[in-house]
């Protein structure tokens, strides 16, 4: 009824201003979807609070009258995160975007939710620290932390689980508390419930992250990269393992099947062997660089590698990672007005060969397009699935192929889900990876923290 939708909006500016309120339909599409095939599903609302009380004081208006919240960093996810399934209000977080206290000597800085990536480290360029975690996009740091985000470097620096210290969370009732203690930021604690970690990972299910205490790392004296290919994917991954076993403290171990090079050597014009290939990259002291390069070199010689091509200068590097990095955009290249979704299955690194092989026979048997990069180090890849989503009968066949993908990965005691998250398309594989009595706990909590179900309804349970 109107009146009581005037009431809501009066109530939200009240708090918000006028221009932190907006109802316009531009406006509400943009915060209604991210970038994966989910479609658009616009809130009612879109608010912009500009700091915690404000963020503390919306959702107690929005508690009050039984409206969804649905939190918006970047609108970069890939499973249909942000989507307002019930309506409601999205909580853009945008205008909270100050990096708050730098410890250089503690190596850790605390960053409100609309502060990004590169956002960060452009604040961070003459300290001589840096984060390296990396989805990617330049998304906002406590959206990495809502999805439990990593990326290339995760096999040196671990993913966002591994280096958020501290949260500060707004629950759906406007309470306002710290998972690890106001401000408090040491490097290990055993003191009480793991709270910081249960909102890791949450994609807003359980609260907004309103502010992220983050750990810190000495930017590398030195940084080696190079490309090696391989006559078998057994032999790339083979290298992977046994590089990671000789205990090389490799900072990002790339994975290209021959698909996805042939793919990137004609969107970058480059004349890369297509066979499947490994990016690496090194960092370290200029000594410990030479042990691990050596080490590494003999091992991929063994295992039937061609002779690695280097790259030490800033300039060259980025030549040689920006194949990797462009691989989504030269897979869309494959297929002109096409859309792509990106699957991202993981598994122990020992199954890593069986399920590529078996993953590549599957899309050449359903006639897909499918080429694949990833994250070997970790065991995690993505199969990069161009389709026309206006084909349905092709939209189904990728459907169906990303299902049988992530039972494949659990029937290798993987996951449905290495980097992306739950949303919205993998709520039934959830169920099926970590069994009705683990899903049971997982409600309990929901059921607890968020009772009206509030937080971002229809996503991960």
């Amino acid at each position: 009824c109107n009146g009581a939708r005037e009431r809501t909006l009066s109530a939200l500016r009240a708090v918000a201003g006028d221009e932190g309120v907006c109802v316009g339909a531009a406006l509400r599409e943009q915060h209604g979807r991210d970038e994966s095939v989910h479609r658009c599903r616009p809130p009612d609302v879109v608010v912009f609070p500009r700091c915690v009380e404000e963020v503390s004081a919306l959702a107690k208006i929005c508690h009050h009258h039984r409206l969804p919240i649905i939190p918006f960093g970047t609108g970069t996810g890939l499973e249909g995160g942000v989507g307002a399934l019930k309506g409601g209000v999205c909580f853009s977080l945008r205008k909270m975007d100050q990096v708050l206290d730098l410890h250089q000597e503690d190596f850790d800085v605390t960053v409100e939710p609309g502060v990004t990536r590169k956002g960060l480290n452009s604040y961070l360029r003459d300290t001589g620290l840096w984060f390296p975690v990396d989805p990617g996009a330049d998304a906002s740091l406590c959206g990495m932390a809502a999805t439990s985000a990593s990326g290339t470097n995760a096999v040196r620096y671990g993913t966002m689980r591994e280096n958020v210290l501290n949260l500060e969370v707004v629950l759906a009732d406007g309470t306002v508390f710290c998972t690890a203690g106001r401000g408090r930021r040491p490097r290990k604690t055993s003191a009480g419930y793991n709270l910081t970690n249960l909102f890791v990972g949450s994609e807003g299910t359980l609260g907004l992250l309103t502010k992220a205490t983050l750990r810190l790392y000495g930017l590398p004296e030195s940084t080696v990269s190079a490309v090696c290919s391989f006559p078998s994917v057994q032999a790339a991954v083979d290298s992977t393992v046994q590089v990671l076993q000789a205990g090389v403290p490799i900072a990002r171990i790339e994975f290209l099947d021959d698909v996805m090079i042939d793919a990137c050597n004609r969107f970058n014009s480059l004349s890369y062997p297509i066979m499947p290939t490994l990016f690496l990259e090194f960092h370290g002291s200029s000594r410990s660089l030479e042990e691990q390069v050596t080490i590494t070199e003999e091992i991929t010689r063994e295992n039937s590698g061609s002779d690695f091509s280097w790259a030490e200068d800033e300039e060259t590097r980025a030549q040689l990672w920006k194949a990797r990095h462009d691989a989504w955009y030269a897979a869309l290249a494959l297929r002109p007005g096409c859309k792509a979704y990106s699957t991202d299955v993981c598994v122990p690194l020992s199954r890593l060969p069986q399920i590529i092989v078996e993953t590549k026979q599957d899309l050449i048997t359903n006639n897909l397009t499918g080429p694949i990069a990833g994250h070997v180090g970790d065991g995690n890849f993505h199969c990069i699935m161009v389709l026309n989503p206006e084909d349905p009968e092709e939209v189904k066949r990728v459907h169906e192929f990303t299902e049988r993908l992530a039972r494949r990965a659990l029937a290798m005691d993987g996951t449905c889900t290495g980097e992306h998250g739950v949303g919205l398309g993998k709520r039934a594989l959830l169920r099926e990876e970590l069994g009705p009595l683990a899903m049971e706990v997982m409600q309990g909590l929901k059921a607890t923290l968020d009772p009206k179900n509030l937080m971002n309804p229809g996503k991960v349970l």
